[in-house]
């Protein structure tokens, strides 16, 4: 494999590491807000624990695939610790993940 071709199969993974990175920090924001702004209310203003019951713990497993597409991308790109703290933190502040992941995409031209 010449030079130019390996080139171009890396840029290749590198995109499709910051494409995965990108669909998994969408649902992982939507899952933390419908937690925050919608279940965690319903829980404990309503006294109706059965949605947060649902998606409290998908919130987690996601985050959990959300952290391995994080690992992934990092490791490819060699992003600075900054870029990957704020990363690993947008799991755990509501809204965040969106930011992060636009400055992200802006980065890796995805936008």
């Amino acid at each position: 494999m010449s030079a130019t071709a390996a080139g171009l199969d890396e840029a290749r993974r590198l995109r499709g590491a910051a494409r995965r990175y990108q669909v998994m920090a969408f649902v992982v924001g939507s899952m933390l807000l419908l937690l925050v702004a919608v279940a965690m209310p319903l829980q404990y203003a309503a006294g109706s624990p059965a949605m947060a019951q649902i998606v409290a713990p998908l919130h987690g497993a996601c985050y959990i695939v959300y952290l391995l597409t994080v690992a992934d991308l990092a490791r490819r790109a060699k992003l600075r610790i900054m870029e990957l703290l704020a990363m690993v933190g947008a799991g755990f502040l509501p809204g965040l993940a969106f930011v992060v992941e636009r400055r992200i995409s802006k980065k890796f031209h995805l936008a």
